[in-house]
Parts: structure tokens; sequence; C-alpha cells
């Protein structure tokens, strides 16, 4: 409940303090941009709606699932519509002191002092994204933002409650195509590691990454460490973990909305979330290597046996494997007879 509540309450901070900044952002007038890559010349603005569909569940992601304490969940969505010079991240790049404080904590105020920075230094940033918290892995958020010509790509993150510095989303896309506005776009989400903390499990505590790592996209192979929570070495690639809907909107004369409450349609399961739960990633059994062998038991002179143990890390889940036998006999000679 507590950190339920602690999500709510930073969504309505985080609300207040995005309204401000637009307000504030109001007399801030484009600029010319980088004509590295084609411009977009579409002549009007576009409105879209965003729809985040997390499918984070147990059947697809079972090992170490977060259950309790907290459960899996999603942080708030936030996000910029901007221009070809601005990164509010980059894969294999170095994660920002904002970036760093959203991945590891979900506190997005330094990320948005840096975003308000640049839109006033480079004029590179039109607008802020923003979408509410998801209490549970396979939930919904949605939103909708503006894009116009000079300013036609989208960047944003979200969160993954509860890991040490994991999140999803998506890196500059441009939702302009020449002088046309794209209808429809849909992005699968893999997580991602802002190379700050350097837990291997959702629930790992604070163990800072020194020297700071680069932005990496976790796999199924990578961490390679075997306890790593999205290591399955059967895998060649790990299942989609969320889902992003790019869809544009007939313009009206309404306001976009920035924060879109959930309702609760959006916590009720959907025939997507359904479909999602027959995606089984198989789970192997995983054991500790063997214990010392014990004591020889036998009379002197003769053949004894002696045994050693294992015992289990990781149940099987999904038709994965099944664990090997836990004890083990083997034949000895005692030690010391007389």
């Amino acid at each position: 409940m507590d950190t339920t509540r602690n999500i709510l309450s930073f969504s309505e901070a985080l609300y207040h303090l995005i309204l401000m900044m637009l307000t504030l952002g109001q007399g801030v007038h484009s600029m010319p941009v980088s004509t590295d890559v084609p411009m977009c010349t579409a002549s009007e603005t576009a409105q879209y709606k965003l729809t985040f569909s997390g499918k984070w569940n147990q059947a697809a992601f079972p090992k170490q699932y977060p259950m309790h304490r907290p459960p899996a969940q999603w942080s708030n969505l936030i996000g910029v519509t901007h221009s070809t010079d601005f990164h509010i991240w980059q894969r294999n790049d170095f994660a920002s002191n904002g970036v760093r404080e959203f991945a590891e904590k979900g506190e997005a105020w330094t990320l948005m002092k840096e975003v308000e920075a640049a839109g006033e230094r480079i004029q590179s940033v039109y607008g802020i994204v923003s979408a509410p918290a998801v209490k549970r892995g396979t939930g919904q958020m949605k939103t909708e933002f503006e894009v116009f010509a000079r300013h036609s790509y989208l960047s944003f993150l979200v969160r993954l409650v509860p890991s040490p510095d994991w999140f999803v989303g998506v890196e500059s896309i441009d939702l302009c195509d020449g002088d046309q506005w794209k209808e429809n776009v849909s992005l699968d989400l893999f997580p991602y590691d802002a190379g700050t903390d350097s837990g291997f499990t959702f629930s790992s505590p604070n163990f800072e990454t020194l020297p700071q790592d680069q932005i990496t996209q976790i796999t199924s192979s990578y961490p390679s460490h075997p306890a790593n929570s999205f290591y399955y070495r059967r895998l060649k690639h790990l299942p989609p973990i969320a889902k992003v809907m790019l869809t544009k909107i007939k313009k009206t004369n309404q306001i976009i909305s920035l924060l879109v409450e959930p309702t609760e349609s959006n916590l009720l399961p959907t025939g997507n979330e359904i479909e999602d739960q027959l995606i089984k990633t198989p789970l192997d059994c995983e054991v500790s290597v063997w214990s010392p062998w014990g004591l020889c038991k036998s009379k002197c002179g003769d053949a004894g046996v002696r045994h050693r143990t294992r015992y289990v890390i990781m149940h099987p889940a999904n038709n994965g494997l099944a664990c090997p036998l836990l004890e083990e006999e083997g034949k000895c000679f005692p030690d010391h007879c007389l």
C-alpha cells in the first residue's frame, strides 16, 4: 500500500511540475535545427495518442518474478517531443544524472531540469509527455501529445519496479515521413540497464557501478551471470516486456491532456493481456554445487558408502528441465581404520 501511495503522490507532483514547465515554456520560440538528417516538411502539427501496454507477467518472465513488496509494476512514463539535436537517452551512451535518478528511483526532478535547460539553451525540446504509473506488470497507461515539423521526434522512459536501474523506452522515433505524419507506429519494448547500478536481480540492494557503464540492452544471455533475473539460457531472445502504440488522432480544439488518469477498464485483463499469458518462457531447474562427501560408513577393511547432497536454487516452470538428483552415493574405504 505504501508503494502504491508513493507512486500516486509522485504522479500528482510530477503533473503539476510539468504544467508549470509548459506554462513557462510558452514564450520559447524554435530555432533552426541540424540538417544532417532528412527534414520533416509537414505543414501542420499532429496529435498522437500513446498507449503503453505492460507485458511483464509471470508466464513470460518466471525467473524471480516480483510478487510482493513491491509486486511487478511500472513507474510513470516521462518523455519529450524534440528535434534531432536532443537525446534524453541513447543506447551505448552514458546516462545523465537525471536518467540515473529516474532509472534507479523513479524520481524525475533532475531529468526535468535537464530537459528544461536543453530547451532554453538550444530550443530542441517542444513538449513534455507524461502518463501515470501502472500498479501491475500487465496494465496500460495512455496519454496524448503534439508534434510539429521542427520537433517530430519522440523519446521516453518507463522504469521497471522493482529493479536496480532497469527501464524500457523509445529513443528518438521520428513520427514524420517526408511531408506526411505517420498514421500508426507500433513498437515492442525490451529492458535496458542504465549502467549505474550493478544489481543482478529485481530486488538487489543498491550497488553503485564504478566507473559508470553505458546504457545497454538486457537480453536472455546478457549479462551472462546465471543469477540475472532476465538470464534464460534456452532462449535466443527475450519476449517483449512491453509494447507502445502511437496513433495519429484527428485534430480538435481541446487542450491536449498530458496526464490521463487510469480507469477501471485499464485495471482489468484485456484481450491482448490474455493472449500474452499464452507466452510461456521455460525455466529450467537450477541446483547448487555438490556438498563435500560425508563420512565413509563401513567396517574396517570393507568397502563402504558415502553421500553428498545439493539443493534447489530455482524450481522449474513452464515445462523447463526437471531438477536432477539431489543426493548421490559413492563407494569408499574408511580412513584411519584400526
